[in-house]
């Protein structure tokens, strides 16, 4: 469950629906969770105003600016503004969780006897990920910058997470429309 959310847009008059009056639209916000990438429609408390980039809470207990998740949202179902938004968002998530995404390239193992979850990272194949396990046996990483530093052919790890992080939000993009393998956002509500 997401305690925090980041605003991607605000429609303070609501969707424009074909044939809805004005009078009968009301405020949503769109937004990603802060923990698992969750994308959410938010409906806010009334009379309040919300801005792109915002941090709102959405947890259990009193919230200030938002009356409650409406619902989960898939990657298509974002505004233009929202899908814009959304790579910068991630980023930033990303350098802010500094650590947990160190850990990451630390502690990645093998899925199969064929696959690594490094390699599940865009431009990540089968020389920079014994590259990467070679350098974190000599001594684990310890930053961003470590990464880079160590691993000079690789790409900036901000935004090989960030471009995974959009893959797995964009599963429609997938030809069967689902993820196989989830590593850093909430897996895709099962359907019976």
């Amino acid at each position: 469950m997401e305690e925090y959310a980041i605003i991607l847009d605000y429609l303070p008059l609501g969707y424009v629906k074909e044939g809805m009056p004005t009078y009968k639209r009301k405020p949503v916000a769109q937004a990603i969770g802060k923990e698992e990438f969750t994308l959410l429609e938010l409906i806010p408390k009334e009379n309040v105003s919300l801005d792109i980039h915002q941090k709102v809470y959405i947890g259990s207990g009193k919230r200030d600016e938002i009356s409650r998740v409406n619902r989960r949202l898939k990657y298509d179902d974002l505004t233009a503004t929202a899908k814009v938004e959304l790579n910068y968002v991630i980023e930033e998530i990303i350098k802010a969780k500094e650590d947990k995404f160190i850990e990451f390239f630390n502690e990645a193992g093998p899925i199969s006897t064929r696959l690594h979850q490094l390699e599940l990272l865009p431009g990540i194949g089968k020389k920079h990920m014994w590259d990467i396990i070679k350098a974190r046996k000599e001594k684990p990483f310890e930053s961003y910058d470590d990464v880079k530093k160590r691993i000079p052919m690789l790409a900036d790890p901000v935004k090989l997470i960030s471009k995974r992080i959009l893959l797995e939000l964009d599963a429609a993009k997938d030809k069967k429309g689902k993820r196989k393998y989830v590593l850093f956002t909430r897996p895709p509500a099962k359907r019976y």
